[in-house]
């Protein structure tokens, strides 16, 4: 019966209730729990000495450590850093040296150690890193099966305002459906401009973007608000890996084209830029042959998708043994009492538990694996390898 590292305390009561009742000697004990004779011995005297309380852990911080850094240097450390909150153990210790040449002063890790010690460092939050699904498998067969989207590189209009040119392209077909100079990143202006695109074209199966801001996010699943958007259109969101662009690289190769054919040099105004942008989507789509398309321009292969853009979003439908619940304002959800963080970009919306084991759920938002639920400690794990924080 060797010790547990799950109740080593239950194991060290149970060791000396077999000992106070004299059935066993001591080397049968040894053998029964599988401990040496020292082992056994020493936890007799410290039974005899504090009772059940002698038998817990004590400090292993030894009593005297001659490489310790003496109390008036410690002091002095601290009195600098209150004196002057925002520098570092560098600069308090060539001021301190300066003053002091003669004191031992510790090197500079161990300053921050003690200022750290002494709740004198703010620590700072890391971000939680995600996983990601992996290289995008579906392929772009069929009109309106596959969009792309995403930002061309910023630059400068000669009015000394940059631009962000927002592209969306049919993977297919290579149709540009949207080429819009916005002023940032942001998802109302993307949203906008997504919305316009809908309601003209229909709706894709499914949207594949890079990582950046507005299209991901660090949340769980990596979704954004323009992701939420999308999942409740019935659109699957799908991200390419980082740093690999080839991965999208059909609409890497229009961009290449927008930028040699609208940007050098740049337009005098975003308006301006606006209006280059639009004569190169009439050119490109209905003029320029295309190799991949036997010469054919993209205008001929492309139809618009047969599913119309909805006035209203579509309620969120789960089956009935699913268990429901709505994402508070605050990015989380009531799970017996306790809270249980999901994610900020899915607040006011409904998601689905499913138990697949024992105190274990899968959870959706929509037909979206977000991960597994563990009841236990009242987390989840992200599909893509990460946990939430509580």
């Amino acid at each position: 019966m060797p010790w547990s590292n799950r109740s080593i305390m239950d194991q060290r009561l149970l060791f000396i209730a077999d000992y106070r009742r004299a059935v066993y000697s001591i080397a049968e004990l040894c053998r029964r729990f599988e401990i040496s004779r020292p082992t056994a011995y020493k936890w007799i005297a410290r039974y005899e000495s504090g009772g059940v309380r002698g038998l817990h852990d004590r400090d292993r911080r030894p009593h005297h450590s001659p490489q310790a850094t003496p109390p008036h240097v410690v002091d002095a450390l601290l009195e600098a850093r209150r004196r002057h909150p925002t520098w570092g153990a560098k600069k308090l210790l060539t001021i301190l040296q300066r003053r002091r040449p003669s004191w031992p002063w510790p090197a500079r890790a161990t300053v921050c150690d003690v200022l750290k010690r002494h709740g004198l460092v703010r620590c700072r939050r890391r971000s939680v890193r995600r996983g990601h699904p992996g290289q995008p498998a579906t392929h772009m067969d069929t009109p309106n099966a596959t969009w792309s989207a995403d930002f061309k590189g910023e630059f400068k209009t000669r009015d000394g305002l940059y631009c962000y040119p927002l592209t969306m392209a049919d993977g297919c077909s290579r149709y540009v459906l949207a080429c819009q100079a916005l002023d940032g990143t942001t998802h109302d202006g993307t949203k906008r401009v997504m919305r316009h695109t809908f309601q003209e074209y229909g709706l894709p199966e499914r949207i594949r973007t890079d990582n950046g801001v507005p299209f991901a996010s660090n949340a769980l699943r990596r979704l954004s608000r323009l992701a939420v958007w999308w999942i409740r259109l019935g659109i699957t969101p799908e991200l390419i890996e980082p740093a690999s662009p080839y991965q999208n690289g059909r609409h890497e190769r229009m961009h290449k084209t927008l930028k040699a054919e609208t940007t050098r040099p740049p337009c005098a105004s975003r308006a301006a830029q606006q209006r280059r942008f639009a004569q190169f989507r009439h050119e490109f789509n209905h003029e320029r042959p295309h190799e991949a398309l036997n010469q054919d321009t993209p205008a001929s292969c492309y139809q618009p998708s047969p599913r119309p853009f909805p006035t209203r979003l579509p309620p969120l439908e789960y089956p009935e043994h699913f268990e429901v619940r709505r994402v508070s304002h605050n990015g989380g959800i009531r799970w017996n009492g306790h809270w249980v963080n999901v994610s900020h970009v899915l607040a006011e919306q409904l998601i689905a538990f499913e138990e697949i084991d024992n105190g274990i759920w899968t959870v959706y938002f929509g037909t979206l694996d977000l991960g597994r639920f563990h009841e236990r400690t009242h987390s989840i794990k992200d599909a893509l390898g990460k946990h939430t924080r509580r």
